[in-house]
Formats: C-alpha cells, sequence, structure tokens
C-alpha cells in the first residue's frame, strides 16, 4: 500500500499503482481538508494523478524524481 495517512497528512510513498488511486480517494473524502506529501512518491499511476487533480488536495512535499515535479507537481499548483 503507497497510500499512508498520518493525522492530516496523507504520504503517497514508493510506486504508487492504479489500485493506490482508491485508497487515496477514500482517504480525501474521509478529510477533505487533508494534504498531500509527494516527498516519497516514486511514480504515481496515472489514475492517481487524475484523481490528485480532479481533488486539488494542498500538496507538500516534492518526489526526487525528475517527471513528478516538472510534469505532474507544476499542474497541481
Amino acid at each position: 500500500m503507497s497510500v499512508r495517512v498520518e493525522a492530516e497528512v496523507i504520504h503517497l510513498t514508493g510506486r504508487c499503482l492504479a489500485e493506490d488511486a482508491e485508497a487515496l480517494l477514500v482517504a480525501l473524502h474521509e478529510g477533505p481538508e487533508r494534504s498531500v506529501d509527494l516527498a516519497g512518491a516514486q511514480r504515481l499511476h496515472l489514475a492517481v494523478v487524475q484523481l490528485l487533480l480532479a481533488a486539488r488536495p494542498p500538496i507538500r512535499g516534492v518526489a526526487n524524481n525528475s517527471v513528478l515535479p516538472v510534469h505532474v507537481v507544476n499542474l497541481l499548483q
């Protein structure tokens, strides 16, 4: 599982697969004020990216990956 909730932060870690989109959706529904930390994310499946784009939660942390900061995080901010 790449989705972990701690207090008001949803952490996405490692490779976030399509199956993780459902866990992310539940976490965002249960806490719509939660932010999402991408610092530990290595890859995001397009389903996860689409959910983030639709929900527009506050984003914390930037993955140490050349694709996420340039192409995804900029769209979310």
